[in-house]
């Protein structure tokens, strides 16, 4: 079956729904056309004769039932498959049937699943095809018969190929929810050990008084906090917390990953920026923007095995409307470009599909360039290939351009100079080493900290006095975080509640703490005293990063 012959109608008003399953139907060789209302449908309908009209039951201007008992009694043998992500209980599924529409499909469903449904229809439309033949020519039976058998096994073949691709498919998405599980824990407890690392070195640096000394100190809380970025790499893989989007200076980012990059690349690669110094921040989550241009940037390398070249530039540009998924206005684009092998079109095609790699098995995941668009879509821009055999390949990266500044950094001194303050607060957390630096730091800083190390402890001592500020370890043994604050608020529903988190999903930690202050981990101490000033006056309830 020549499938790029066969046009199929999709017809949704919703463009990023219409856009999802046209792309998954042109990935299995068929030929899409679209309409985004009623009207439009049934014109087409007439004009082009598709075989199969995949139709939506929620339109702007007619019903997409009534648009399908329309299509059925003016062309019969076209097939409908109605579809409706809002419309999905049986009774749904019964009025849309008895409307007309032969098979009926609930949205959002896995390309695959699509696929099938589309496949299942047309082979009951070239049954109906062939039974009419058969009736009007009895001497090709023999003949028909035996092409309808061959048919038949070369789809069974088909079938069984799909079916174990997507055996495949499973394993490997199995595989990669266990690692994503495995590398969140690992971030979580590194997060707790670099917190009392990075203090406890920020302390050093602030105290020492011999120049040897902070020298060492300054060594070791640069690797620190290089720690900290590979944790952000890790739950960023792990795909349990959300994008931190802010006005990012993209070439003060690309201009601090030099060296990471030259080290990477090794010495048969050379790096080239072309910084344009006019563009304005990029509303971007910065850790996640690094490691996507290092991913850009070693997939560049291994297009150029004999070595060559690397060039990182950026600009400012303007989209509009309808140029792709972008949304009109002005954009930040990161072009990274080499002069390797390039890529024929199906690759360029292919190359943002998760799993998707033309690696040996062992040398890639195929999620480097899947990553890649992620984040540049989680932070409402876009990413792009442009390709030649032969001559290299060019991926830009669209972010969206920020209105705002780029935000100042937290202030790197330790803050324990100045007035000293007061307050009663009550830390629970179940690390040592981080419950020690915490309660030294506000010690020192005239509060006067209580600590526990576990829930039940730290609600016996809420049960003794009422503090000014709870701090509470979100991911712990026993009770969490959210439970001992929900025990805490039925009570005293006035407290303030700082938290503290190494690692945790996002969307749980947001349902279970709403609004309540957030400080992650590994967090300086600046920052830990920022946060509690905050916290205690009541000035903000926005999340610390």
């Amino acid at each position: 079956m020549n499938r790029a012959a066969l046009i199929i109608l999709n017809v949704d008003d919703e463009e990023a729904a219409r856009y999802a399953k046209t792309r998954d139907l042109q990935r299995f060789g068929y030929t899409v056309v679209e309409a985004a209302t009623g009207t439009e449908a049934l014109h087409k309908v007439e004009e082009l004769q598709p075989v199969v009209v995949l139709l939506d039951v929620r339109l702007p201007d007619v019903s997409g039932i009534e648009v399908c008992q329309i299509i059925k009694t003016r062309w019969p043998a076209i097939m409908v498959l109605q579809t409706s992500a809002t419309f999905t209980n049986v009774q749904d599924r019964v009025r849309g049937l008895d409307g007309g529409a032969d098979s009926y499909l609930v949205q959002p469903a896995e390309s695959e699943e699509l696929a099938a449904a589309i496949g299942a229809l047309l082979r009951i439309r070239k049954a109906e095809d062939e039974l009419r033949r058969i009736n009007e020519t009895l001497e090709q039976r023999v003949e028909q018969r035996t092409q309808e058998l061959a048919t038949a096994n070369e789809k069974l073949r088909k079938e069984i190929i799909q079916r174990q691709k997507a055996e495949a498919a499973l394993v490997q998405a199995q595989k990669m929810e266990a690692i994503g599980h495995l590398t969140g824990g690992i971030a979580h407890d590194f997060n707790n050990l670099l917190t009392a690392v990075i203090g406890n070195l920020d302390l050093i640096r602030a105290r020492a008084i011999d120049a040897r000394t902070l020298r060492q100190a300054e060594n070791a809380f640069r690797a620190a906090e290089r720690g900290s970025k590979l944790t952000a790499q890790l739950l960023a893989f792990s795909r349990t917390q959300r994008l931190a989007t802010r006005p990012t200076d993209v070439n003060a980012l690309i201009s601090g990953m030099m060296e990471l990059l030259n080290q990477s690349l090794g010495p048969s690669v050379e790096v080239r920026t072309e910084l344009n110094s006019d563009i304005g921040p990029a509303l971007a989550d910065a850790n996640q923007l690094e490691l996507a241009i290092l991913n850009l940037a070693i997939n560049a390398r291994d297009a150029m095995p004999q070595g060559g070249t690397v060039t990182i530039a950026t600009t400012e540009t303007s989209a509009g409307d309808g140029e792709g998924d972008l949304v009109a206005g002005r954009y930040v684009t990161i072009d990274v470009s080499d002069n390797g092998s390039g890529m024929p079109p199906h690759i360029v095609a292919r190359a943002f599909d998760p799993f998707f790699t033309t690696k040996p098995p062992g040398k890639g995941t195929g999620l480097g360039l899947a990553q890649v668009y992620g984040i540049t879509k989680q932070c409402g821009g876009d990413a792009r290939i442009a390709s030649v055999v032969g001559s290299g390949t060019k991926v830009s990266l669209w972010f969206k351009r920020s209105a705002g500044d780029v935000l100042a950094a937290v202030d790197r001194e330790v803050a324990t100079a100045g007035a000293r303050r007061s307050g009663r607060i009550i830390l629970i957390d179940d690390d040592p080493d981080v419950r020690d630096l915490v309660h030294e730091l506000l010690t020192e800083l005239g509060y006067d900290v209580e600590s526990a190390d576990h829930g039940e402890a730290g609600l016996r001592l809420l049960a003794e006095t009422v503090p000014d500020l709870l701090i509470i370890d979100f991911a712990m043994p026993g009770m969490n975080g959210a439970e001992i604050a929900s025990a805490v608020r039925r009570n005293n529903p006035k407290v303030p509640i700082l938290f503290l988190s190494g690692y945790a999903d996002s969307s749980a930690l947001e349902a279970a703490v709403g609004n309540a202050p957030l400080l992650r981990k590994p967090f300086r101490p600046a920052e830990l005293v920022a946060a509690v000033q905050i916290a205690i006056d009541g000035q903000s309830n926005r999340a610390v990063d």
